[in-house]
């Protein structure tokens, strides 16, 4: 029987994190890949839970080189069963009870993205104001540049139905972390609708974004913005 939803999970050396959010998936219907790029332990972990769990429909892909995150989501997306998809972090910043409310929202939009800044979005644990200032700024200057009336591309919070992201993935180039901004463009060109929702957001410390990745994001978006690719 085919899923209904299949959520992606990129998960680069998340020994430490990833068992939360393994025990979110007991008693869930959904198909979820978890793509593993790096060196820890985290593929056995998912192994050792998916045995104990024969119920679930839990799959690690794993590969020897490093993807970055837009490439471990497409990878998960190439290998996606499910007529809905969607991709979340591994670190428990959101929850599958919350991806699973996302999906519920797609009978009028071709993608629903959490946002942690419209009303109604729960942050208990926000980021340092440094960090804030960063958000925005980037956020302000993606709106500029893509034409994305989106108040919130970068929460790794997204879900799609599977014919919008079949319709744009071919032309994807993005692999790291400006992955979001490129699909939610692409999508946006070819007239898929995309609807925003307030999430519930829980800030985690260990970000794997440093402003090394911010300034690499804007210098890849900005290149792509102006490369003539269409």
């Amino acid at each position: 029987m085919t899923p209904a939803f299949s959520i992606i999970i990129p998960a680069y050396n998340e020994e430490h994190r990833i068992g939360g959010l393994l025990a979110q998936m007991e008693g869930s219907s959904g198909d979820y890949l978890v793509v593993c790029d790096g060196s820890d332990s985290t593929p056995g972990i998912i192994r050792q839970f998916a045995e104990v769990h024969p119920e679930l429909t839990l799959r690690c892909l794993t590969y020897p080189e490093r993807l970055g995150k837009g490439g471990a989501v497409r990878e998960g997306f190439l290998h996606a069963s499910a007529p809905l998809v969607g991709f979340m972090d591994a670190d428990g910043s959101t929850s599958i009870a919350q991806m699973e409310a996302l999906f519920a929202l797609l009978d009028g939009a071709d993608c629903v993205i959490g946002s942690r800044w419209l009303p109604g979005s729960v942050v208990p644990t926000r980021q340092g104001i440094t960090r804030r200032i960063e958000s925005r700024g980037f956020n302000i200057l993606i709106r500029s540049l893509f034409s994305l009336s989106l108040s919130d591309t970068q929460c790794g919070a997204k879900v799609f139905k599977k014919s919008a992201i079949d319709a744009v993935i071919g032309d994807m180039i993005s692999t790291g972390f400006e992955f979001d901004v490129e699909l939610l463009w692409r999508l946006s060109k070819k007239g898929f609708s995309i609807r925003e929702y307030p999430i519930t957001w829980h800030n985690q410390e260990e970000s794997r974004v440093r402003r090394t990745d911010i300034f690499r994001m804007l210098t890849r978006l900005i290149a792509l913005r102006f490369s003539g690719v269409t």
